[in-house]
C-alpha cells in the first residue's frame, strides 16, 4: 500500500501502534483504537498503543470481528497493516469461541469444532485434572467442580473459553424500580444504563449473564447494578470495597426500588445479616486472624441461593475472592468498574472468572452529553529547595518518591488554589497521613484517614454534602465509592506511585454532574525533575486514553 501521510497511525508488526496527536483524525482514531487496543504511553506528540490477545478477546466478546479490527487499522494507517499482524489478529480473535462450555443432560461439556485442536487441548498436563472422559471427537466431559478452574488454565494457554453452560435461577425476589425517589424526584434509567444492562443480560440467554461493565465514575454504576437486580428478579449478593460503600448501596436500593428494608442485609465488621439482598465488603470476606487460618466468612457465597453476584470496583477484587469465584460459575456474575486496569496484572482472571467486557462507555461521550462534569486537568510542577534536593539525591528510590511527594512548597500552592476556588467544594487528596494531617491543621479543615472511626467519617462526609464543610483533606480511603456529588475541585498532592486506577478514581470523585456550572477541576502537584514526575506520567495514561488532556505548567506560571 502506498504511503498516505494524512493518516494518523503507524501500525507495526510487533503489535504496537503509534498515533499522532496533532493529526486531524486523532480523536476518531483514538476512539476506534480503544475498542481493541491498550494505551501504553502518551507523551505530548505520539501516543503508543499495543494490541494484546486479551484486548482482542474482549473485543471479540463484545461483538467485534477480526475483519472489523483489520479494516479500522487499514483505514487510519499511513503504511497499511503488516501481513504478519493481520494473520495474528485473525488467529487470536478466532480463538475466542473456538472452545465452548455447554450443559447437556446435567453434564458439563467442553466443545470444539476442530477435533485436532481439542486433541491438543486435552494433551496439556495442567488441563488433565479437570477432564472426565472424551465423549466424541469434538467434545469432552468436564468434572462438575472444574468449570472455573479449566477456564483459568485455558486462558493461560492462549485459549479463552466462551462459557455457554448457563446459570442457576436462584431464589426469586420480587423487586421493581420506582418512578420517583424518596425525595419525590423523577427517576428512570438513562439510555446508556439500559444498554449496559441489556449487554450483560443478553435477553436471558446463556451467552450473557456474566461479564464486566466499564463506565466512568459518576455514570451511575450502582444504579446499573440495581437495574440488573430488577431485570433478573433474584436474590443478590453485592460485594464492594468498604463500609461506606455498603451503606451507599443500601441507601440507593431503598431510594430507587420498592424493596422492603427488612429484605436488605449488611454483612460487614459491624453486622452479619444474610438477607435476599446482602451487601458485603471484600475486607470481611478475606478477614482471618492468622495467615494460616481459614477465611471464616467465605461461606457467605453459599448462605443463600444467590441468582446474581455483583462485584463492585471489580478491578480491586482480591485473590481469595477470585479463588472462591472459580467455584461458583453457575451463578450470574456482574463486574462494575471505571477501568479494567489492574496494577497486579490479573486482567485475565477477571476475564475468565467474572466474564469478558460486555459494555464500555468512553468518559468523553458522557461528558459531551452532560451526564458527567466537564473536567479540566492541570499538572503543576514545583521546584525543590536546595536542602531537599541534596537530601533527594542521596536517597533510595522509594525514599526519593516520598521526599518529592512531601515537598513543603505544595502547601503554598494549595492555598493559592483554595483562593482561586473560594466558592468550590474541594477535596485535597494524598497518600501520606502525616503530610495530610499537617496540611489540614495548617488550613484549619477536617482530615479523614483510615485511622478515623467509620461513624466520624460518615458525619464529615454528610456535612460536606450538606454544604456545612466546603473543604476536606482525605487519604486514599476516599479513592473508592465515596458519593460526594457536589465536589468540583480535587487537589492531588501525593499518590500510590504510578497507579492508573487510582488516578481514574480520584478524578471520578469530582465528575458527578453539577446542577449549575457543570465543570470540575483536577490539579496534581508534582515536584519537578523527580521520580514523582515520571510516576505522574504513568498515572495519567488511562485518562489520556479516555480523551482527557493534562495542561502542564510550572509554579511560576500559576496565576
Amino acid at each position: 500500500m502506498s504511503f498516505q501521510p494524512e493518516k494518523p497511525l503507524i501500525v507495526q508488526s510487533d503489535r504496537s501502534i503509534l498515533l499522532e496527536v496533532e493529526n486531524p483524525f486523532f480523536s476518531e482514531a483514538r476512539q476506534a483504537l480503544n475498542l481493541f487496543g491498550e494505551l501504553v504511553k502518551s507523551p505530548e506528540y505520539i501516543h503508543t498503543y499495543r494490541i494484546t490477545p486479551l484486548s482482542l478477546w474482549n473485543a471479540a466478546a463484545s461483538g467485534l470481528s477480526a475483519q472489523q479490527v483489520i479494516d479500522t487499522l487499514q483505514a487510519y494507517s499511513k503504511y497499511g497493516v503488516p501481513p504478519t499482524l493481520v494473520k495474528e489478529i485473525d488467529e487470536w480473535m478466532g480463538r475466542y469461541g473456538l472452545l465452548r462450555l455447554e450443559q447437556a443432560e446435567n453434564q458439563l461439556l467442553l466443545l470444539c469444532d476442530d477435533p485436532l485442536t481439542l486433541e491438543e487441548i486435552i494433551g496439556f498436563r495442567q488441563i488433565q485434572p479437570h477432564l472426565d472422559k472424551r465423549i466424541t471427537p469434538t467434545s469432552v466431559l468436564i468434572k462438575p467442580d472444574s468449570r472455573g478452574l479449566i477456564k483459568q488454565e485455558l486462558i493461560k494457554l492462549g485459549f479463552p473459553v466462551d462459557d455457554r453452560a448457563g446459570y442457576l435461577q436462584g431464589e426469586h425476589l420480587a423487586i421493581s424500580l420506582k418512578s420517583r425517589t424518596a425525595k419525590g424526584a423523577s427517576f428512570a434509567l438513562r439510555e446508556y444504563q439500559i444498554q449496559a444492562i441489556d449487554s450483560f443480560h443478553a435477553g436471558g440467554a446463556s451467552s450473557g449473564g456474566s461479564g464486566v461493565l466499564v463506565l466512568p465514575c459518576g455514570a451511575g454504576k450502582t444504579v446499573i447494578g440495581i437495574g440488573a437486580i430488577a431485570r433478573l428478579q433474584t436474590a443478590t449478593l453485592i460485594l464492594t470495597t468498604n463500609a461506606t460503600s455498603v451503606k451507599q448501596w443500601i441507601s440507593e436500593l431503598l431510594d430507587k426500588t420498592d424493596i422492603a428494608p427488612e429484605l436488605i442485609g449488611e454483612y460487614s465488621g459491624q453486622k452479619k445479616e444474610v438477607k435476599p439482598i446482602t451487601v458485603a465488603t471484600y475486607q470481611i470476606l478475606t478477614h482471618r486472624r492468622k495467615t494460616t487460618d481459614e477465611y471464616v466468612h467465605m461461606p457467605l457465597f453459599s448462605k443463600r441461593d444467590w441468582g446474581l453476584i455483583i462485584y463492585d470496583e471489580v478491578h480491586l477484587l482480591p485473590a481469595p475472592v477470585f479463588r472462591m469465584t472459580a467455584g461458583i460459575q453457575a451463578r450470574r456474575r456482574l463486574g462494575l468498574t471505571a477501568t479494567l486496569v489492574r496494577e497486579d496484572g490479573c486482567e485475565e482472571e477477571v476475564f475468565s472468572l467474572i466474564g469478558p467486557k460486555r459494555f464500555d462507555l468512553p468518559w468523553k461521550v458522557l461528558e459531551r452529553n452532560g451526564w458527567i462534569a466537564q473536567a479540566h486537568c492541570q499538572e503543576i510542577r514545583l521546584p525543590f529547595e536546595p536542602r531537599l534536593r541534596q537530601q533527594y539525591s542521596g536517597a533510595t528510590s522509594q525514599q526519593k518518591y516520598r521526599i518529592a511527594a512531601e515537598n513543603p512548597r505544595k502547601l503554598d500552592v494549595i492555598k493559592r488554589l483554595l483562593n482561586r476556588h473560594q466558592d468550590g467544594r474541594i477535596l485535597i487528596i494524598g497518600q501520606y497521613v502525616e503530610q495530610l494531617t499537617q496540611i489540614a491543621a495548617e488550613l484549619g479543615v477536617p482530615c479523614i484517614t483510615g485511622r478515623m472511626a467509620e461513624r466520624d467519617r460518615e458525619r464529615l462526609f454528610q456535612q460536606f454534602k450538606n454544604g456545612e464543610i466546603h473543604c476536606l483533606v482525605v487519604s486514599k480511603v476516599a479513592n473508592f465509592a465515596v458519593d460526594l456529588p457536589d465536589a468540583n475541585v480535587a487537589i492531588q498532592i501525593s499518590g500510590t506511585f504510578g497507579s492508573r486506577q487510582e488516578e481514574a478514581q480520584r478524578l471520578g470523585r469530582i465528575l458527578r454532574p453539577k446542577s449549575q456550572e457543570n465543570e470540575a477541576y483536577f490539579y496534581t502537584l508534582i515536584t519537578r525533575d523527580t521520580s514523582e514526575q515520571e510516576y505522574a506520567r504513568q498515572r495519567q495514561i488511562f485518562l489520556v486514553e479516555q480523551g482527557y488532556r493534562y495542561e502542564i505548567i510550572d509554579l511560576e506560571q500559576l496565576s
